[in-house]
């Protein structure tokens, strides 16, 4: 491992920067650094400089790591497909960003830069971003996509939305872990003194036997616990880690911030060197040393990602994975997984990663109050402050004001599907509904008598019918973890409240829905099924940025669910959507009627002036790509 020596002689840089919010009179850039040291911003508007205004805020998160957020005001207000320029200045270090970070830049640059829309004519959108998933990396498709349109603003994209699981805080591979630990000793980040008998700091976790691969066995069970999963979950003892891949889950605050740096940024890797853990068995270094070969792979395109980030306006939006899988899917899993305090000190420090890393730069006004919280935490060592640790945990959990509003033309209104549900009245082993009835009525103020507005929703509204049919079923049988049975339909009162609000009089006409979540992409074009109805919907789904649906499965499911489901099938009258017409566009390169389309990469849609999709194309991690055309 390198010591502090190698730290001392790279630049100043971390990971970053990353453009979030932005309005006509100002822009956020949010950068992780290795000192408290405040870059000074040079700016530009097509290529003129003007003099700015800054005002920034920093929080320490270790030693030798510091998160900004610095707020950039123009002398001069923004207009519509202005390129602006930027660069990190540190005058006491002599650095510069444009010269000791040129991956940063393309060729004939001399900074990054962005474009502000007044008006969304086109967007990028994806989720899903495994980094040990073999597909290819679909930010450095995006990286290709800005080079190809650098110099002609009017074609490039107006934000990047990040619609869920940019990070897999629960699906780490073994030596994304060992680097992760070795990144924390080396930026000193911030160790914390863990709620459990045995596990009292991340030393203790790390040298674990179970440490590595088999982390999902290290929750205590205390008897009040047990009682609980043997009352709600059928003697299943550990309902934090339900997903399948969770011998690695992230436990420690440190251990998300340094993912997060890991999974942005190729300068974090020049820090450190990686050798397995002592303690795996065979078949353990086995697998240790085949996803070293993914992993590698991913570092190799790291700077083109970064670079992507750095040149586009960046929203975000948790899903599952940011946190844990299944998080919140139903009360029971509530009730078990909020129970013990260890489980919630896991959720809560996946949340508060979340926070700092991605929802502090989308509306940062908003959430000042967690960020007053969070800078108190930290001016001391949180292993001196357990308890104030877990006051601020409980302050995450309970924040209602994670969804947040653009107020760009079409309007894009970004949901909270995961912190506000809406629980089964039935059972509480029955999943949630997305959105309970109090932030659903919310949503429907906030797009009353819009003519136009983006709806991102991390799940898809009108998903493939089938799938959920499948996921009904294991439902009624007990078993919703088993197939993630998360969708809108599967609770009815969210379900009959949000296409009611479809239905409304004064819903806006037109209504794009961007989702991610299922890993594969499909085009729906829906319209309501009465007289005279003038509203449009299309529900428009993009395939993991860095992750895939198995191949075979997907044909199969696209194939059924044609014969099952098809536009005239009567089975869709026994649909909780049979209000509405459902009509799948065909995805270009696929043979014959086929709907799905499996690919990594990311989605990319063109606007029309009245805010209607125009073009809908996936922009696949390959290089190609695929358009959605309506059925003939």
């Amino acid at each position: 491992m390198k010591n502090e020596s190698t730290l001392k002689d790279l630049p100043q840089l971390l990971c970053g920067p990353l453009v979030r919010h932005i309005e006509s009179d100002h822009f956020y850039l949010w950068l992780v650094t290795k000192s408290d040291h405040v870059p000074q911003v040079e700016c530009s508007i097509d290529e003129t400089p003007v003099d700015i205004k800054q005002t920034d805020r920093v929080i320490a998160i270790g030693k030798h790591a510091y998160v900004m957020l610095i707020r950039v005001e123009p002398a001069q207000p923004l207009a519509h497909n202005q390129r602006i320029g930027y660069d990190l200045v540190w005058p006491t270090e002599n650095e510069r960003l444009s010269e000791q970070h040129d991956f940063l830049l393309y060729s004939g640059q001399t900074c990054p830069q962005f474009v502000y829309k007044e008006t969304i004519d086109q967007l990028l959108h994806g989720s899903c971003r495994r980094p040990h998933h073999p597909a290819d990396d679909g930010l450095s498709r995006a990286d290709k996509e800005i080079q190809a349109h650098l110099d002609r603003p009017s074609k490039r994209a107006g934000i990047l939305l990040h619609t869920g699981d940019q990070v897999y805080v629960d699906d780490v591979a073994g030596p994304m872990l060992a680097s992760i630990h070795a990144l924390i000793e080396v930026l000193k980040l911030s160790d914390e003194t863990l709620p459990d008998d045995q596990l009292n700091q991340l030393d203790d976790l790390i040298q674990h036997p179970n440490g590595y691969y088999s982390r999902q066995s290290l929750l205590p069970d205390t008897k009040a616990n047990e009682a609980l999963t043997e009352k709600f979950f059928g003697g299943v003892k550990k309902p934090i880690f339900t997903s399948a891949h969770a011998g690695n889950h992230l436990i420690t605050a440190a251990e998300v911030f340094a993912m997060y740096l890991l999974c942005w940024s190729p300068t974090p890797w020049r820090l450190i060197k990686v050798q397995q853990p002592s303690q795996l068995n065979q078949e353990q270094q086995k697998r240790f040393t085949d996803e070293q070969a993914t992993v590698d792979k991913f570092v190799k395109t790291l700077p083109q990602a970064a670079r992507a980030m750095a040149h586009s306006i960046s929203y975000m939006m948790f899903d599952d994975h940011d946190v844990t899988d299944d998080w919140n899917l139903s009360a029971a899993w509530e009730l078990t997984a909020y129970h013990h305090p260890f489980s919630k000190r896991i959720v809560g420090n996946a949340l508060w990663g979340y926070l700092i890393f991605q929802g502090w730069g989308n509306q940062p006004e908003v959430v000042t109050p967690l960020m007053d919280a969070t800078a108190q935490l930290l001016e001391k060592p949180l292993t001196e402050q357990p308890e104030e640790h877990d006051q601020l945990i409980e302050q995450l959990l309970d924040w209602e004001q994670w969804q947040f509003t653009l107020d760009t033309h079409p309007k894009i209104l970004v949901l909270d599907t995961r912190t506000r549900r809406w629980r089964s009245e039935r059972s509480i082993r029955k999943p949630s509904g997305l959105m309970d009835w109090e932030s659903l009525m919310e949503m429907q103020h906030q797009i009353m008598d819009e003519e136009a507005v983006i709806l991102v929703s991390p799940a898809p509204i009108f998903g493939v019918k089938l799938i959920e049919a499948i996921q009904t079923v294991f439902t009624a049988l007990g078993k919703p973890l088993v197939v993630d049975a998360e969708n809108w339909m599967a609770h009815n009162g969210a379900a009959n409240t949000l296409l009611n609000i479809f239905s409304h009089k004064r819903t806006p006409q037109k209504f794009t829905i961007l989702s991610g979540d299922v890993h594969y992409s499909f085009v729906y074009d829906v319209q309501l099924r009465r007289e005279k109805a003038e509203s449009s919907i299309w529900q428009i789904t993009s395939s993991g940025v860095k992750n895939e649906f198995p191949n075979t499965l997907l044909e199969w499911l696209d194939r059924m669910n044609r014969w099952l489901y098809s536009p005239r099938s009567p089975l869709n009258w026994l649909t909780k959507r049979r209000r509405f017409a459902v009509s799948p566009r065909l995805p270009t390169g696929r043979d014959a009627g086929e709907r799905l389309w499996n690919h990594s990469g990311i989605g990319w849609v063109s606007f029309d002036q009245d805010g209607a999709p125009s073009r809908i194309r996936q922009l696949n991690a390959d290089g190609n790509e695929t358009e959605f055309l309506k059925e003939e």
